[in-house]
């Protein structure tokens, strides 16, 4: 039975097989039952490279404007800057490359900028300031990219994967999982849900 708009007509569920209470569809709380879409390639392969650009560009920005504002304010935002942007890399690429590439992008730039030129001029000068932008933007570029591997590396995933799921690695809220004579694991719903 049809309603006058093409949908189905009764409660949610009972002519859709997507739709309804039964957990299918988008419906109700608005979770996806589906698996995500993967990313395209195209994407994937222009957000390392702007990751490592992201680095590159608050290393350039950091040596010219580290000394600015009132005491060390400025350098110390600008190593939380690059400690944020690859933990934040890493998490958004599911990658350790993700986290990695915008600390080198910053240790290259710094690295060329904090050299003295061929006139004797310095950019980032021996002062508390520079100091703390130098080594403190190392520290925290190091710590990123550490804690983009520690994250993502492959003991790390087996780790993930082999845990049970649902919050705090407990089960699921609606799975009950208990193992069948044969040894394969058996998985079913609750009633009343």
């Amino acid at each position: 039975m049809k309603s006058t708009r093409g949908g189905p007509a009764g409660p949610p569920g009972a002519g859709d097989p997507g739709g309804g209470y039964a957990g299918g569809g988008d419906r109700g709380n608005g979770a996806r039952s589906g698996p995500e879409r993967p990313t395209p390639r195209g994407v994937t392969a222009a957000a390392y490279p702007a990751l490592c650009l992201l680095g590159a560009l608050l290393g350039l920005l950091g040596a010219f404007h580290y000394s600015q504002g009132p005491g060390l304010l400025a350098a110390m935002l600008f190593d939380l800057a690059i400690l944020a942007t690859c933990v934040l890399g890493s998490l958004g690429m599911r990658t350790a490359l993700g986290g990695v590439l915008p600390a080198a992008g910053w240790f290259v730039v710094t690295l060329i900028l904090s050299s003295v030129s061929a006139g004797g001029s310095v950019l980032i000068t021996d002062t508390a300031a520079g100091k703390w932008f130098l080594f403190g933007g190392a520290v925290c570029a190091a710590a990123g990219g550490v804690y983009a591997f520690a994250a993502w590396s492959k003991p790390s995933r087996e780790h993930r994967a082999g845990q049970p799921s649902g919050p705090h690695g407990g089960r699921g809220q609606h799975e009950d999982q208990s193992r069948q004579s044969d040894g394969s694991v058996r998985t079913s719903r609750r009633p009343g849900r």
